[in-house]
């Protein structure tokens, strides 16, 4: 058995052994820089301060029925609008719904479908002088699918990039929206970081599925390699003339031998755990967030939400958006300060700050709740790490199959995250193995202390796998080369001598 498993080790050693040494050196990037994204606190932080005009709402021309998942309001380059989101409503048709307008300017009631380079400028312009960007906005270019919009595109066609001076550039979508931000840096160290660890060039990742498969079964082709390596690894072991257990091997055969065999179960959990994180074939799946962000919520239609905003005496000074807090059916709308601060206001437009009873009895229309607490700290997880977290938050334990976790914003009432046994086994598979994001491995320098030797021993088996895979194969192309041109010259020989 060894012979065969030796050949399949060694040629796909040769592709996927420089995959995986690919996944390792990315890897060094991304445990200092990540994807660029523009995160929705950031793009809150872009917004001008809200000036909403008196029935500016009247000129919306939503039906008061319609049901909605989730509205709020923003200024757009100077003119305020409204960004709705349809709920599904099975009393009408998919395409009615559909047909209604998402996003409405508010001073002409107009559906926002598509901006003028003009107005994506001054769209760049605004969101670049509240974000802070360096350098004004030099202009605004109509863009495809690009490297940096691959998660967003599609749903926010067709979009608009704007180069600032300094470097950066961020995206508007077809909506007014900007979705996308990024610096010169963040491109430099993605080009190095997440592209090549994902699997992320734009020429495949364009076509979702099939970049899902090939990232699926380059890591299943991977756990092969590693496990068929393990296996050599330990079969190749002889008793030397001390009578000890040691390597045949010398050089650099004697270092991914040793390597191998005391880094390659953390080799195998490090791509075990990258096949998992792409939910391979369902294995994971989890819709706790949106099943209990619905039941929490209850429903909401635009009626409702229309005569909340009328009865607002006035906004909270410094406010740049005001958005639906629905609460067990109760529409409540919060003020969104540029800080990522929210303040919950009730039907009268009065401050109406979130109490325990409230969310208890929001709670009750669900799985009876087997704990309710107001957390101030982090737990295994509802944490910090790349991103920040809200804090304090109240955490639900419900009382379901599931043991699921709820984790609330308390000042909205809003659900933050959700964690059912799937969700939970996700978090430790993937951010546990494949992260090593377990709360003693979280601060810095103790993180870069652990983490980067082992990184750099991964890398060390696979990038010597690799190379010897690539000189073994060469050898076995110049012993075939080599066989066929002394067959060649066997035959001529023969026929020579054939010649009278």
């Amino acid at each position: 058995m060894l012979r065969p498993i030796l050949f399949l080790h060694r040629w796909l050693g040769v592709a996927v052994g420089l995959v995986m040494t690919i996944w390792c050196l990315s890897g060094f990037v991304m445990l200092y820089w990540d994807y660029p994204r523009l995160m929705p606190d950031e793009q809150i932080r872009g917004l001008a301060p809200l000036n909403l005009p008196a029935a500016a709402l009247a000129h919306a021309g939503l039906p008061a029925d319609m049901p909605l998942s989730a509205a709020r309001v923003e200024m757009m380059a100077g003119r305020a609008v409204l960004r709705a989101t349809p709920a599904i409503d099975p009393g009408r048709p998919i395409a009615q719904m559909r047909a209604m307008p998402a996003n409405i300017d508010l001073a002409t009631g107009r559906p926002i479908d598509g901006l003028s380079e003009a107005e994506a400028l001054a769209v760049g312009r605004s969101f670049g002088r509240h974000y802070g960007i360096g350098g004004d906005a030099l202009a605004a270019v109509p863009t495809g699918m690009d490297q940096w919009t691959v998660q967003t595109f599609r749903r926010h066609q067709p979009m608009h990039r704007i180069d600032y001076a300094g470097g950066a550039t961020a995206y508007v979508a077809a909506s007014g929206e900007v979705v996308q931000q990024t610096s010169r840096a963040e491109r430099f160290w993605g080009w190095l970081g997440a592209v090549p660890h994902w699997l992320y060039p734009t020429l495949l990742r364009q076509d979702g599925a099939l970049w899902s498969q090939v990232v699926i079964w380059s890591a299943f082709t991977g756990c092969f390699l590693t496990v068929t390596g393990l296996w050599v690894g330990i079969a190749r072991l002889r008793r030397n003339r001390r009578g000890r257990i040691a390597s045949p091997y010398r050089g650099l055969w004697w270092w991914h031998h040793m390597a191998g065999l005391f880094f390659g179960l953390l080799t195998l959990s490090w791509v075990a755990s990258g096949l998992l994180s792409m939910n391979p074939w369902g294995f994971l799946e989890s819709e706790a967030g949106f099943a209990e962000r619905e039941r929490l919520a209850g429903p909401m239609r635009w009626g409702d939400v229309a005569a909340a905003i009328g009865r607002l005496p006035a906004l909270p000074p410094g406010t740049v958006r005001l958005e639906t807090a629905p609460l067990g059916g109760r529409t409540y709308l919060a003020a969104v300060f540029a800080n990522g601060r929210r303040i919950r206001l009730g039907g009268d437009g009065r401050p109406a700050p979130l109490a325990r009873d409230e969310l208890a009895a929001a709670l009750a229309s669900g799985p009876p709740v087997a704990a309710l607490e107001l957390m101030r700290g982090e737990d295994d997880y509802y944490y910090a790490h790349k991103y920040p977290v809200t804090l304090p938050v109240w955490r639900a334990v419900l009382d379901d199959a599931e043991r699921t976790r709820l984790y609330i914003d308390p000042a909205t009432g809003r659900l933050i995250r959700a964690f059912d046994g799937n969700g939970r086994a996700f978090r430790w598979l993937m951010d546990g193995l494949h992260s090593l994001d377990l709360p003693a491995l979280r601060l810095r320098p103790i993180r870069d202390i652990v983490v980067l030797p082992l990184l750099a021993a991964v890398t060390l088996v696979c990038a010597t796998g690799t190379w010897m895979g690539f000189r073994a194969v060469g050898r076995d192309f110049r012993r075939v080369r080599n066989r066929r041109r002394r067959r060649h010259g066997a035959r001529i020989i023969a026929i020579e001598g054939a010649t009278p």
